[in-house]
């Protein structure tokens, strides 16, 4: 590596936003792998390259859309054995696609039910109050009618 180009972990942590705890973790779990320096006795310094800020940057995107570390390892693991075709690929995004319009579908219905319960609270709490009701069930925003059945809002 070209001297310059190199990092130590707390100028690779504040390149990539992330704490050198952090840091230490992935390179634990062996989703960063630093060289070792020649600097620090028994414990030799980790020396981070450029392109592992850009691994690094590739991680945190792939746990913003939701997939796990241990998931993201193995993406990797396929990555470099040359196995991550385009299709393979496409079949994991696909699948974490559905995963992430089902959440948005629940999130849809935790704001239309604090966008009910807000006019109905506005309103002075008149008519039948919003409720919530089973969540885990499906069941989004609506009011429980006379019959104390839940219907949509």
């Amino acid at each position: 590596m070209v001297k310059g180009l190199f990092m130590l972990i707390s100028e690779f942590a504040q390149q990539t936003g992330l704490s050198t705890d952090t840091v230490r973790f992935y390179v634990r779990k062996g989703l960063l792998s630093p060289e070792t320096g020649n600097k620090g006795g028994y414990n030799p310094y980790q020396i981070f390259s450029p392109a592992l800020v850009e691994t690094a940057r590739v991680i945190k995107l792939a746990q913003s859309l939701g997939f796990t570390l241990k998931e993201i390892a193995a993406f990797g693991e396929e990555y470099r054995a040359g196995a991550l075709t385009a299709t393979r690929g496409a079949d994991i995004l696909r699948g974490q696609l559905g995963k992430l319009e089902e959440k948005a579908a629940l999130l849809a219905g935790m704001i239309g039910y604090v966008r009910a319960k807000i006019a109905w609270l506005e309103g002075g709490g008149q008519g039948a109050e919003p409720t919530f009701g089973v969540f885990a069930c499906g069941v989004t925003a609506g009011v429980v009618d006379d019959a104390g059945k839940v219907r949509r809002a």
